[in-house]
């Protein structure tokens, strides 16, 4: 038996669970655990700027990767407070991360020491697992059950703050004799398959609904099998964009209120049975209930039991995770095929690629300043499909989501439920880190960008190089639009008369020189035929210097983007394509 710290054994369980990266910020109460990183070697560290963007960058780093799991670090006190909006981020999409904190000692936990808090009692709304070990031999064994928690079911987050005096005190720990804990995911079961292949076969106009729950399983080879075997259009949630390439003949377009097409939308109001695997039924997905559903049969699969009929109740509810599920669906599948039961879905098909074609939105303006829709079909002239996006909340993303396309799983990296403005610059920092190799390109408004922007000083120091591109409008551009139903436009103006920057013309913030002071590059673009030179630019200074580049757009001060209060009732505020000159890159045109 070898003796040591405890939270030496810590560290060495970490590293036999597949740790090897770290996001966090050092601090007097978690001091013990950057000693036993620095001594035993084999984790590398990121240091943040703010706890809250090394959340996210343990976020970024988790969603990039089958089987990754981001780690992220803080002191007592407020650094684990900073974290809390990480963890619900974390927790609502279904990501795991370990965040493991400081604390007082043992003794002062009821004395209000200084930077003392209750944060396992903070966080527990929104984590899988949060503990205080208070026995220093518990400390290996807590970290076990972690990875274990964060595996195993509907993953999620889990918090493990350790008093100073644990992390200190020396246990008896063998390394050699440790396993990881056997995880359990539920399955679908024979007879489940054929209740759902059934309904499934039955209907004249099915739909697939595929969630993030695939993604999460590492499913999308096996989803696009299913659709293929049963001939069956998919509908991608937000959190499942790339689980089938937007190019597939059988990718029908994404439904909702905000992120979603014309013809997703049309198409599901068409449709008789959805088949959904691995999805929430998220309200921005689905708009009221009885819309969304009026005159449809509905299969739910989900991971977790309480996710059915938690928005409504299915006809027929599996609990399974995802990927067995379509194990079980594939095989029923090739079956009834073999034996010539599997319905002729041809005409469904071709109706729903007729209205891919022709329902488009318009994206080539030529105003200047730039109107926002043109922004993205630059950007998918100019980006490739292995492109990963990398994007949060805000007009700027559910623009991006109605124009831009994705073509692999992992590649539109999305924090869907929570939505926190300044996410995306840390994620992406945590997406580069995962895979060094990927081409990432992020999307912000100028408030997103704000919130957390000192995190661009990470990418410099720890050469982390992507292409971020900033559209400007210099307002809370979604709040802006959501103040007209009260007729206000009221505390959303991000405009003012800049006396350093005078060449902005009142556009507020000299998003330039913040991002050169923090030691990157940053191409300013007025005229949208200068996008194509920027985005070129900005790969050359992205390979030549190592760090994130940024390609700021300012754009016209207000762009109502279209959104409705159901799917079928979407306001188009801008004209619609009438020919394919006015959607170059849609993606039908593409085909």
């Amino acid at each position: 038996m070898a003796r040591m710290r405890a939270i030496e054994a810590a560290v060495l369980v970490m590293r036999r669970e597949g740790i090897d990266t770290a996001f966090g910020i050092p601090g007097a109460a978690i001091n013990p655990l950057y000693a036993a990183l620095k001594k035993l070697g084999g984790i590398d560290h990121v240091l943040a700027r703010h706890v809250e963007g090394a959340s996210h960058m343990a976020e970024g780093y988790t969603r990039a990767k089958p089987g990754n799991i981001g780690v992220c670090i803080g002191t007592s006190g407020p650094a684990g407070t900073d974290m809390v909006t990480g963890l619900y981020s974390a927790s609502a999409d279904s990501i795991p991360i370990l965040c493991i904190t400081g604390q007082a000692p043992r003794a002062r936990l009821h004395k209000e020491d200084f930077q003392a808090v209750d944060i396992t009692s903070i966080v527990k709304p929104v984590t899988k697992w949060a503990t205080t070990v208070l026995e220093p031999g518990q400390v290996p064994y807590a970290f076990q059950k972690a990875f274990y928690e964060m595996r195993s079911g509907r993953p999620g987050p889990v918090l493990i703050d350790l008093p100073f005096d644990v992390q200190m005190a020396e246990i008896e720990f063998d390394i050699d004799a440790y396993e990881p804990l056997p995880l359990i995911k539920p399955a679908a079961t024979r007879a489940q398959a054929e209740k759902a292949i059934s309904l499934l076969n039955a209907a004249e106009r099915p739909l697939i609904v595929a969630g993030g729950g695939i993604i999460n399983a590492d499913a999308s080879a096996k989803l696009v099998e299913f659709a293929e075997l049963v001939g069956v259009p998919v509908i991608p949630t937000l959190m499942g964009w790339g689980c089938i390439p937007d190019d597939h003949r059988l990718m029908a377009g994404m439904v909702g209120l905000q992120t979603s097409h014309r013809y997703g939308n049309a198409t599901l109001l068409e449709s008789d049975l959805v088949f959904g695997i691995g999805n929430r039924w998220a309200n921005r997905h689905t708009g009221s209930v009885e819309v969304y559903t009026q005159g449809r049969t509905f299969i739910h699969v989900d991971i977790e039991p309480t996710q059915i009929g938690r928005v409504f109740t299915p006809d027929l509810g599996i609990v399974s995770d995802a990927g067995l599920a379509l194990d079980a669906f594939i095989e029923v599948a090739r079956e009834w095929q073999a034996a010539g039961r599997l319905k002729d879905r041809s005409a469904w098909v071709e109706a729903c690629r007729e209205r891919k074609r022709s329902m488009l939105r318009k994206t080539h303006f030529d105003n200047v300043p730039v109107k926002p829709q043109r922004v993205y079909e630059e950007m998918n002239e100019a980006f490739g499909k292995d492109t990963c996006y990398v994007s949060t909340i805000g007009l700027s993303q559910i623009a991006g989501a109605q124009f831009l396309h994705v073509y692999k799983p992992r590649h539109w990296i999305n924090c869907g439920q929570a939505g926190p403005l300044g996410w995306t610059i840390p994620a992406a920092l945590g997406v580069v880190k995962a895979d060094p190799s990927r081409q990432v390109v992020a999307l912000s408004g100028d408030y997103d960008f704000q919130f957390l922007i000192e995190e661009l000083a990470v990418g410099a120091q720890f050469n982390l190089p992507y292409i971020h591109v900033l559209v400007n409008n210099s307002y809370l551009g979604l709040i802006r639009q959501a103040q007209r139903g009260f007729e206000i436009d009221y505390c959303v103006q991000l405009s003012f008369d800049n006396v350093n920057a005078p060449e902005i013309n009142g556009y507020g913030v000299d998003h330039v020189a913040v991002i050169e002071g923090l030691g990157c590059k940053a191409i300013r673009v007025f005229d949208p035929n200068e996008l194509q030179g920027a985005f070129a630019k900005a790969r050359e200074l992205m390979q030549q210097h190592r760090v994130p580049v940024v390609v700021e757009v300012i754009l016209e001060r207000v762009t109502n983007i279209s959104m409705g209060t159901e799917i079928n009732a979407i306001n188009e505020f801008e004209e619609l394509a009438a020919s394919g000159a006015d959607a170059p890159t849609a993606i039908a045109l593409l085909d």
